[in-house]
């Protein structure tokens, strides 16, 4: 099951937050969502109609943090993607790695090209 989580706004709104497998050709990794819509039932129906139909919110246990919450706000689509950080790899002591910025979200639906 994958991880999310949703925090209602002042407004009325909600953002919802999950983390998903990630469709890759190896399968692995995960990235995380973020979906702003008037409700949490419209957040996840945003979702399966672009084609993520096994998308379902159990639970807050992974809800989105302050930073995410202001970069859904201002992305004019309402829902972004980023890969997700692997919480199983220790922290190697050094420099910090730089933070991957948002997608929107057609970025992770795109379809590959055929091979010719």
């Amino acid at each position: 099951m994958a991880a999310g989580g949703f925090c209602k706004l002042p407004t009325g709104s909600v953002v919802v937050a999950l983390n998903l497998p990630r469709p890759a050709t190896d399968g692995t990794g995960c990235v995380r969502v973020l979906v702003h819509a008037r409700n949490r039932a419209r957040a996840l129906t945003r979702l399966r109609n672009l084609g993520l139909r096994a998308v379902y919110l159990r639970g807050n246990a992974a809800p989105p943090t302050p930073d995410e919450v202001t970069a859904v706000l201002h992305h004019p689509d309402g829902l972004i993607w980023r890969t997700a950080p692997d919480n199983a790899v220790a922290a190697v002591p050094g420099p910090e790695l730089p933070q991957e910025l948002w997608h929107p979200i057609r970025a992770l639906i795109r379809r590959p090209a055929a091979p010719a």
